[in-house]
């Protein structure tokens, strides 16, 4: 038996109505001949609940003794014994007495559902388990009776029971909830208009999200892709900085206020490769982004704000959300920094959100990614101070009447030599102690423009102040390497870890890795390529970027990785150091390519192994169904050729028409066997034109009786892009399945809408349904559900029409009729750029019967 589905009433705060409405649904089923309950259900002596009680059967509830007073609670074995196909339980949230069942209600709703009853039952907003805190903030009531989300998130359905908060206090000022003694405490307190005012959002925002939620699902299912609203895009600038996660967090709240929301975190990275930012840190920020439901996205570019810019046009961003700066207040003479620059260039199709911090003015101190690259800025800085500087000095020195002296003369050049060192390095700090000791000598040095020194002192001095801006130089360019040298093996490490963990965690996206790889080293394109041995040509097996190599000889990069096997990269050549780290990439991509080689041949056993089950149940059909209208036929025809019999007119006709009816029937089930056929080998080749359904739709109706379909075609469809006879095909399988279970020769409904860029055609019927856990299984082949007559055929019907649905690019699926019975929904693509006929005729009489 299966599981039992749950219906919960969702209200924002009691007395809206829920228990009232649970009922009025439970009187709608029994009146539809449903077997329905009352296991439980509170009334609180309020008059228009309890006589909604009238008429329904009610499980006597068990006794419990607790601390010298007796209980009642739900009895669960009398449920279960019971076997309702419908159970009331009010009150999903509460607390049962101690030595109950269970502990909780809903958790003895659990067991009516695994025993296969359906359930009915209501809860408030305020009782969801996540939401109490914010309910107490609201109320100043804290709630000790709860249920976990969860329970309530996984109903099959939940109806939202609402009323605004003046009609509730009115409902209560009329007695209709509360005893009057309450009356004035309760509106006063928890029932003030702005508690409900706030009980009320909270419930339909939870509700909201629960609904995007089937949207998404529904849209999935049905391969939707256009937009069907308006959405907020929210694009978050990370710069590989501890705030990251802050600027995601808040962008999620603000994405959490709008549904459809869709947040966008994107890393502008500088060209200069593996050190552009913490592999760590970003991979942390990545794995954030995506729990919080947004993409995280790489983006090369040296000019932040403006690739940050043309990012978010791109995407299509309403909002940038970007983090306050870290600069402290003197860096600002480098420029305005990029959130002003965002701010001011975003123009008014972008609206800019500046978040502050807690890493705001502290600096950003020196930069991983730049180590001891320092960079053809700081280079040509460091050659400047180092050359003319000591030029400027000298000028300025020469221009006082009573100089500072030699001594300290040495000091300002030494000054400028160390200033060139820090930001230039060795070279242009060599050159300043180069240029410095010539300008000593020949202006301070007496005598004076001359390049000889008289006193042995001043040449002891000028030779020290060499000696120590070599010194100082050999130091900072020294720690500069080490420092390069750390921040690469940092990020090796870091990388290295994340292809480790790659490995144990068995991700196979080539696509994914092969991009992690064009990020790490900013690279423009990157492919693998491979080939069958030495002498055959190169084959692309996946590739990111524009314009991928087709040859490892064609790439700036390429790093082989075995014989056959090689990962190409264009855009800038690496030097040697990176190659360690590539080759790791490399390696870490065969993996994923033999994996998914591996992936692949299983699912190939899988549909070799799922071949031969259809090919033996098709002998064990082959063995009944086949042979049970050759019987009859084989016994019709010996009767007509037996002599001992003088057969009247009559019955001479009835037995020619079993053998039509048996011919008939072998005809119709070895066509589904060969279409099944068909089918799995992948011949199915449709020919997709342009029609309008009423041509189609009427010849699909020729093999049920006169009588038996409602047609409903409405002459402003839309044409559909479909193959004729596969549609035909389809549409008869769906309709006579329809008509073989619907009650009484009652007539199913045929009845075909236009959404959007779709149509949809419904079949309706009347029968007794089908349990949702079996809605799919009955599009199996060689699947007959219920009762089926053994003769009534192989059970390949709808299996067949799913088939040739899905071959023609439209969908085949099964929903519950309201009020009982199955509706199959055949979605079809419309014709684009095709408006309906205006003059076409009206469908004949026969057609529409």
């Amino acid at each position: 038996m299966g599981r039992g589905t749950l219906r919960i009433y969702l209200g924002a705060a009691p007395g809206v109505g829920k228990t009232y409405a649970m009922l009025a649904e439970a009187h709608r089923r029994v009146e539809r001949g449903t077997d329905c309950v009352v296991a439980l259900v509170e009334h609180h002596d309020r008059p228009r609940t309890e006589v909604m009680l009238h008429g329904l059967e009610q499980i006597p509830r068990s006794e419990i003794d607790y601390r010298s007073a007796v209980f009642t609670e739900m009895d669960v074995d009398a449920v279960l014994e019971r076997a309702p196909a419908v159970a009331l339980v009010d009150e999903l949230a509460h607390t049962n007495v101690p030595g109950s069942r269970n502990a909780k209600r809903w958790q003895d709703v659990e067991e009516l559902l695994k025993a296969g009853i359906d359930v009915i039952s209501t809860v408030n907003i305020q009782h969801l388990e996540s939401l109490g805190d914010v309910v107490e903030s609201i109320t100043g009531v804290r709630q000790q009776e709860t249920v976990p989300d969860e329970v309530v998130r996984r109903a099959d359905q939940i109806e939202l029971v609402d009323m605004s908060p003046q009609a509730l206090r009115r409902r209560m000022a009329h007695g209709n909830i509360y005893q009057p003694d309450k009356l004035d405490a309760a509106l006063s307190n928890y029932f003030r208009p702005g508690n409900l005012t706030a009980l009320r959002e909270l419930a339909l925002l939870w509700t909201a999200d629960r609904v995007d939620e089937y949207l998404q699902q529904y849209r999935g299912e049905h391969n939707i892709r256009t937009t069907w609203q308006a959405r907020e895009r929210i694009v978050v600038g990370l710069t590989g900085g501890p705030e990251g996660r802050t600027l995601i967090r808040r962008a999620s709240r603000m994405a959490a206020k709008g549904s459809g929301s869709e947040i966008l975190a994107v890393y502008i990275a500088r060209s200069d490769g593996l050190t552009s930012a913490s592999p760590k840190e970003l991979a942390v920020q990545r794995t954030l982004v995506e729990d919080v439901g947004g993409t995280f996205h790489h983006v090369i570019g040296d000019d932040i704000p403006a690739a940050l810019l043309e990012f978010a046009r791109g995407v299509n961003a309403t909002q940038i959300v970007l983090g306050s700066s870290r600069r402290k207040t003197w860096q600002y003479i480098y420029g305005p920094g990029v959130g002003a620059t965002v701010a001011r260039e975003s123009g008014p199709d972008l609206d800019v959100h500046i978040v502050t911090h807690e890493e705001v003015a502290k600096g950003r101190g020196l930069p991983i990614a730049r180590g001891a690259r320092l960079g053809r800025a700081r280079i040509i800085s460091g050659w400047l101070v180092g050359v003319a500087g000591p030029v400027l000095l000298s000028l300025l020195l020469r221009s006082l009447e009573n100089g500072p002296g030699l001594a300290n003369d040495v000091l300002l050049f030494l000054f400028l030599t160390v200033a060139a060192a820090l930001l230039g390095g060795l070279r242009p700090a060599l050159a300043s102690a180069a240029v410095g000791v010539m300008l000593l000598n020949y202006w301070f040095t007496p005598p004076t423009q001359t390049l000889t020194v008289q006193d042995p002192e001043n040449f002891v001095a000028i030779v020290i102040f060499f000696a120590v801006a070599l010194a100082v130089s050999s130091v900072v360019d020294l720690a500069a390497r080490r420092t390069h040298q750390a921040a690469r093996l940092r990020a090796e490490s870091e990388i290295l870890s994340f292809l480790a963990g790659s490995v144990l965690r068995g991700e196979t996206a080539l696509d994914a890795l092969l991009e992690r790889v064009r990020e790490t080293f900013a690279m423009e394109s990157v492919a693998l390529l491979e080939r069958a041995s030495d002498v055959d040509p190169w084959t692309c097996a996946g590739f990111v970027g524009p314009a991928p190599v087709a040859r490892p000889d064609d790439a700036d990069v390429d790093m082989p990785v075995g014989d056959n096997m090689a990962l190409a990269l264009s855009g800038r050549v690496l030097p040697a150091e990176d190659r360690r780290v590539l080759g790791a990439f490399a390696a870490q991509a065969a993996v994923v390519v033999d994996r998914q080689r591996l992936v692949s041949e299983a699912d190939r056993a899988r549909r070799l192994a799922e071949g031969n089950r259809i090919r033996t149940a098709l002998l064990a059909a082959v063995s009944h169904d086949l042979r049970t209208p050759l019987a009859g036929i084989k016994a019709a025809v010996s009767s007509l050729r037996s002599d001992d019999v003088a057969w009247s007119p009559e019955d001479e006709a009835e037995l020619l028409e079993g053998i039509e009816d048996g011919a008939d029937r072998l005809d119709h089930l070895v066509g589904n066997l060969l279409d099944m056929s068909r089918l799995q080998t992948g011949t199915v080749t449709p020919l997709i034109r342009e029609i309008d359904l009423d041509e189609v739709v009427p010849m699909a109706l020729g093999g049920v009786p006169e009588g038996s379909v409602d047609l409903d075609i409405p002459e402003t469809l839309p044409m559909v892009a479909v193959d004729p006879g596969l549609l035909e095909r389809v549409v008869a399988n769906v309709v006579e399945n329809a008509v073989k279970y619907s009650p009484g020769g009652e007539p199913i409904a045929v009845a075909a809408s236009a959404l959007g860029e779709r149509v949809e055609l419904r079949v309706v019927d009347r029968g007794r349904g089908v349990p949702d856990e079996a809605k799919e299984r009955i599009f199996e082949p060689f699947q007959r559900y219920g009762d089926a007559p053994r003769g009534a055929g192989v059970g390949l019907g709808l299996a067949v029409s799913r088939g040739f649905a899905e071959a023609m690019g439209g969908t085949l699926d099964a929903e519950d009729t309201p009020g009982g019975g199955l509706t199959m929904v055949l979605t079809l693509t419309a014709a684009p750029g095709r408006e309906p006929a205006q003059d076409r005729a009206v469908l004949p009489a026969e057609a529409t019967s």
